[in-house]
Order: structure tokens, then sequence, then C-alpha cells
């Protein structure tokens, strides 16, 4: 039977992105299957799929959000700030990065994903920064000069993944989607994922 594969959709700068931790590595592990990583520019997903930027939406929705993110934080044993200093940055150079590691091999690219959310809602720091970018790739074992090798490569493919995402039926992040096109959104339906990876 061949693998089963993993398309993940995510920004960075999504706080549901850094809930998630390394659970989805874990689960794919254990399922045996191929986790691709493909970031976008989140704000262009909502607007590509009738979402609207956290700012822009009812100050209702915008209430349960901050909740829904301390609850989960706190729930998760994990630290956050619901209003981190650097947010909302440009998640592009933190995604060019992403796909440049990916392309490389070699390290823990979902511990440099997570590295990344976490540098944004945990240590208040700009996932938009070379400096913070390099710090993140070497942590990972990665060549932090991957933050700025292959530019032109990584933006066609950061465009190419909203693209694809809005081709796919993604419309927020975390987005999951496998290859018999099960599609889970949210951090919080990593259980269903796992699930539906254990049926076959």
């Amino acid at each position: 039977m061949a693998a089963r594969r993993i398309d993940y959709f995510f920004a960075a700068i999504s706080p549901y992105t850094y809930l998630a931790g390394t659970r989805l590595e874990r689960i794919a592990e254990a399922a045996g299957a191929q986790v691709v990583y493909r970031p976008l520019d989140i704000m262009q997903l909502f607007a590509r799929t009738g979402g609207l930027p956290p700012k822009d939406r009812h100050p209702n929705r915008q209430a349960y959000r901050l909740q829904d993110i301390e609850r989960s934080a706190a729930i998760a044993g994990m630290p956050l700030n619901p209003r981190p200093r650097h947010w909302p940055t440009n998640p592009a150079p933190s995604g060019f990065a992403i796909i440049a590691a990916q392309n490389a091999g070699g390290g823990d690219l979902g511990g440099m994903v997570h590295g990344l959310a976490r540098a944004c809602w945990a240590e208040e720091r700009d996932i938009a920064e070379d400096d913070t970018i390099r710090d993140c790739l070497r942590a990972a074992g990665f060549d932090p000069a991957l933050a700025d090798s292959g530019l032109m490569t990584a933006a066609e493919t950061y465009g190419r993944n909203l693209e694809d995402a809005v081709a796919a039926g993604a419309f927020g992040a975390p987005f999951y989607i496998t290859d018999d096109d099960q599609r889970f959104w949210g951090s919080d339906r990593l259980d269903h994922l796992e699930w539906a990876l254990a049926r076959g």
C-alpha cells in the first residue's frame, strides 16, 4: 500500500498553527504518512474563500477568538500571549524559509514550523525578521543561510500553495487534507485526522 500523504496548509502567524504544536508530526509518523508543508498567505486565503481577517470580524467573534486561544493554550500547557507584539506581521518571509528548508531537507521541518509559531505567540518575536527566521532554522537543524536562498522558487511555491489550497477546499489554517480528500480544519480536528488515518 502506498504511503499516505497529508497536505498541510498553514501560516506561522496563525495562533491555531501554534496551538497544534507538533501533534501532526506524531500522528503522521504513527500512521506512516508523509506531511507536505504548504505555507501560504492566510489573509489572502480568507479573502478568496469568504472569510475576514480577525480585525474585521464582528466584536463577538473577536472576543470569542481571544477566549478560545487562551483557554486552548491553558489546557495544552503552552505559553501564549493572545495579543502578541508582532502580530499581524508579513507571513511571506517565514513561509519562504519553510519552503526552502523543505526543499533542502536534513532538519526537523515540523520543529521549525512550531518554532516560528512559538516565536510569534509566546516569545514576542517578529517572524518576518531575518534574525528570528535564521534562529528557527538553526534550532531545527537547518542551515540558517536558507533564509536567503531560493527566494524566487519559494515565492512561486508560496503563491501556488494559495491557489492549491483554494482549489482543494481549504479556507483557514491550519488545514489538513489527506490524499483521499478528507479535510480537517483547525488544531482541534487533529483527533479526527488521526481517526481517519487509522481507518486506512
